[in-house]
């Protein structure tokens, strides 16, 4: 059975949201958006490019920090309006520098913080 983009459930923006997990560990390591185009750079590619919406363009992960995330794996939800990508990851995935985007948790009611920035 091939692949139909066309499936897809698209915000009014022509967005879905994509989770990216590492394919070795299972921690997810960030969020973000793609459109139809997108996804089809990253199938055609195997660089998991997303699209920015402050920048309204394209966005190859790593293009520019050298943080690159290599496709392993697409997977679309049961109601088609996420997409899972699991990847391998060069570096931090998070513009802070650290590993994760989920750096943060609410504990007892207070905010902590997980893990430092990578050196």
């Amino acid at each position: 059975m091939s692949f139909d983009p066309s499936t897809l459930k698209f915000d009014e923006k022509g967005l879905i949201p994509a989770i990216a997990q590492d394919a070795d560990t299972g921690e997810i390591l960030m969020m973000a958006w793609m459109n139809a185009e997108s996804i089809a750079m990253t199938l055609n590619t195997g660089k998991v490019t997303y699209w920015s919406r402050s920048r309204q363009g394209f966005w190859i992960k790593g293009e520019t920090s050298g943080h690159v995330q290599e496709l392993v794996e697409m997977r679309v939800d049961c109601d088609r309006d996420s997409l899972l990508f699991q990847v391998r990851q060069t570096g931090p995935a998070c513009h802070t520098n650290r590993r994760s985007c989920f750096y943060t948790a609410i504990q007892d009611g207070a905010e902590v913080e997980l893990m430092q920035p990578m050196v």
